[in-house]
């Protein structure tokens, strides 16, 4: 009898420790991330991105939400083709670039582990500057000419310039300049216009480069990106997985909180916002000079989508995305569906 009731209670400690081992099991598995891995770039259009990490804006809203201290890590990738590929291999949770990159992988990740945008990260004109002195229009480039960008064919400047490209030459020969790009990071850029000893004559580039080019003699703006939207329009937004969101609810709305509350810092303290840039970025750029950039009211700071739909119905129509988006909704997930955007 004895050993009966000491089998009894040994299966019956098994089925107490197996029954916690689950419960345990479920509640890690329930539990949300306790670190949020985000992919940036060098660059001006990552200021809200930068003020997110040194203010540690995640951190404190995801407190707010009552969750554990969590930790932000920062991985440099440059290129949006680089952070869409170490989003869906695992490497990163969110990643800040430009329009085209995003729109490839939300086509891409259709019905299949779906990649959707949290929100815009910020609106900025992007400026096509030359030395060459008989480039008035994008039309007058010749085979001498060479465009310096950071990404040909498929980054933000590439699909702005093959719009202009469809406005003169028809929507059949919007690759017309394509072969005249050369790819350069944006700093290589910039040296490479100013220099005479390089085939480079144009630079298709953004803040703070663009500005700091029409500061040298010879050097004049030929397209502003604006002209050819229309309007103000998204250069860098904010993305992730259905994965990552559907796992993370809690820590998803702090990151939006967080990245909110940076363009809001942005707009109220521009000189905090450009030490901020200085210390991220070791950059030589005069303070005061930054504090004008941003001063600039082409350049914004903003949550909104700013002619998101623009860009992938060109793309869509030029076979670089598949499916057409029905609304710039499809696009981001319901975190920024209350704003209004286009």
């Amino acid at each position: 009898m004895f050993r009966r009731l000491c089998s009894l209670a040994v299966a019956a400690g098994i089925i107490v420790t197996l029954g916690a081992a689950a419960d345990g099991t479920m509640n890690r598995a329930n539990a949300e991330a306790s670190a949020v891995r985000i992919a940036i770039s060098p660059g001006f259009g990552f200021l809200p991105m930068y003020v997110v990490i040194a203010n540690k804006l995640i951190e404190k809203h995801a407190g707010a939400e009552g969750l554990p201290p969590v930790t932000v890590e920062v991985l440099n990738l440059t290129g949006g083709a680089a952070q869409n590929d170490a989003l869906l291999a695992g490497g990163v949770d969110l990643v800040s670039s430009g329009v085209p990159p995003f729109l490839i992988l939300w086509d891409k990740t259709r019905g299949r582990g779906d990649v959707k945008a949290l929100c815009s990260v910020a609106s900025m004109p992007l400026y096509l500057n030359t030395r060459n002195p008989a480039v008035k229009t994008v039309a007058d480039f010749t085979d001498k000419d060479r465009i310096a960008l950071a990404s040909p064919t498929v980054g933000p400047h590439a699909i702005v310039l093959q719009m202009a490209v469809a406005k003169i030459y028809g929507d059949e020969n919007y690759r017309k300049l394509d072969p005249l790009t050369v790819g350069l990071p944006q700093p290589e850029g910039m040296s490479a216009l100013l220099s005479s000893r390089t085939e480079v004559t144009a630079h298709f580039t953004v803040p703070p480069y663009q500005y700091l080019e029409l500061e040298n003699p010879g050097i004049k703006r030929v397209l502003n990106s604006y002209d050819v939207l229309g309007s103000p329009s998204t250069f860098m937004m904010a993305w992730t997985t259905t994965k990552f969101r559907t796992e993370n609810p809690k820590l998803t709305k702090a990151v939006y909180a967080a990245i909110s509350e940076a363009v809001d810092f942005i707009s109220k303290d521009k000189p905090g916002a450009a030490d901020i840039y200085l210390k991220m970025t070791k950059d030589k750029i005069p303070a005061e000079k930054l504090i004008a950039m941003l001063n600039d009211p082409e350049v914004q700071f903003t949550v909104t989508p700013q002619n998101v739909m623009k860009q992938a119905e060109f793309m869509f129509k030029t076979g670089s995305i598949k499916m057409k988006p029905a609304s710039w909704k499809d696009l981001f997930f319901p975190e920024a569906q209350g704003l209004s955007g286009n």
